[in-house]
This record gives structure tokens, sequence and C-alpha cells, in this order.
């Protein structure tokens, strides 16, 4: 039998029940680790991870409301993660954020054993960088949501749901439905994300939503604002004048 210390603390993440229940015992054949927690969806399991501070995280990718890599953008790079999905497609999008393993089902016992074995044997988690894990969950397509974290809550904003977004130094401010919320990443790198045809970098602090965009006033020589539907008043450099004028 396992030494306690030895033991790790495993959270169970699987939208379908049996899935869990399957891999529960499966870890309690091969020993060495405890189940401390298990849930169905990604909200919960954000709350779920955070409050235990488990050892790793087996986690499906498809699930409702949030998927596994939204997940893992949330919960940080604390906690290492093993996926555990049906489907293979996912695989090089995993290690790119630094899953410890990845496990397709059916997998095997010995298959599981190998990689709580990876778990155990990694000295030091490298911590995934935002951008390529953002990067990761939506390959080659333009974000369609974002999620962000707010102490306990997690919101998942549609882009169309965006009004405009604003640099405040590390994070970025999302104007979304007459709120404000912050998230710890770089204008530039989510504009990257963004679709261009929707969202344009009106100045060097702001990402406007191109369907909120009522007019474009000029403000003085030189300087001009944007006037939004719900009579917000933007900033416009004299490049994102330009970039506006090409769209328009």
């Amino acid at each position: 039998m396992a030494d306690e210390q030895q033991v790790l603390r495993a959270v169970i993440v699987d939208d379908e029940e049996p899935a869990r229940l399957a891999l529960r015992a499966d870890l309690e054949a091969i020993g060495g680790s405890r189940v401390v927690g298990e849930c169905g969806n990604g909200f919960e399991a954000v709350r779920l991870i955070g409050d235990l501070q488990p050892d790793v995280v087996l986690l499906d990718v498809q699930m409702p409301k949030l998927d596994g890599f939204e997940v893992l953008e949330l919960i940080g790079p604390g906690v290492p993660v093993v996926f555990c999905t049906a489907y293979d497609q996912f695989a090089l999008r995993a290690f790119e954020v630094h899953a410890v393993d990845y496990l397709l089902k059916p997998y095997s016992r010995e298959r599981l054993r190998e990689a709580l074995e990876r778990v155990r044997g990694r000295q030091v988690r490298v911590a995934p960088q935002a951008a390529a894990l953002r990067a990761a969950a939506r390959p080659g397509r333009p974000l369609e949501r974002v999620v962000v974290r707010d102490g306990a809550q997690v919101h998942v904003i549609a882009v169309d749901k965006i009004d405009y977004v604003e640099a405040q130094d590390d994070y970025v401010a999302f104007r979304t439905a007459g709120r404000t919320l912050l998230k710890e990443q770089t204008l530039g790198d989510l504009e990257a994300q963004l679709d261009p045809r929707r969202f344009v970098r009106i100045h060097r602090s702001y990402l406007l939503n191109l369907d909120r965009l009522a007019r474009v006033e000029l403000y003085a020589k030189d300087s001009r604002i944007a006037i939004l539907t719900d009579g917000t008043r933007l900033p416009v450099s004299r490049t994102g004048n330009q970039r506006l004028q090409d769209l328009l």
C-alpha cells in the first residue's frame, strides 16, 4: 500500500456519470490515489479545483458550459492535469498547454497507472503561457467566447456581446451588458484571437466591436472620438481611424 505522502489527491471531471464511476473504480484498483471530488461540468470543476487544490485533475475535454481547455485556462498552472477523452484530435493541443498526459478512451489500467506515475515524477510543472493556451483552445478560428474568472464566479461571454475592450496594465477590461469584467491578458494577445472584420483596434488602449459603433466625430485637429450606440465615447487614434475607414 502506498505511503500516505505518496497518495495523490485526485479530482475527476467528466460529464458522463458512468465514465466517472469507471475511472474511480480504476483508481481504486491501481491504488496510490484518493478521489477527493468529482463533477460533471466545467463551472463546477473550476470551483471544486480551487477549493480542494488536488494533486491531479483527470479532465474530460468536451463538456457542457466550459470545455476542458477553458477549465485549464481558469484554474491556472498550479495543478497537474491529465486529459481523459474519447477524442484523439485534441492530443496536440493538450501537450501545447502542458498537460501531463492524454488518455484516449478506452484506456487500460496500466496506461492510467503510467499517467499517474508521470504526475508523481513531475518535479516542476511548466506553466502554460496564457497566449499559447488560448490559441490552442481555438486553433485556426476566431474566438467565439471568452471566459473570465471573477472571484468564485466564472463568466462566459459570447464575443458578440462585447461592446469594447480596454487595456488596463496587465489586464483587459471587457465592457459587456452594462458591466466591466477584468482578465489577466494583453490587448494585443486578445486582438490576435478576435475576428478582425468585427473587432478593430481604434486606439492603443481600445478594441471596439464594430456593431456598437454609431459614428466617428472630429474632436480636435487630427483627433477623433468614436460614439457608441449607448452613447459611450472612446478615443480614436490616427491609425485607428484609418483602420475604421478601411472596414466601413
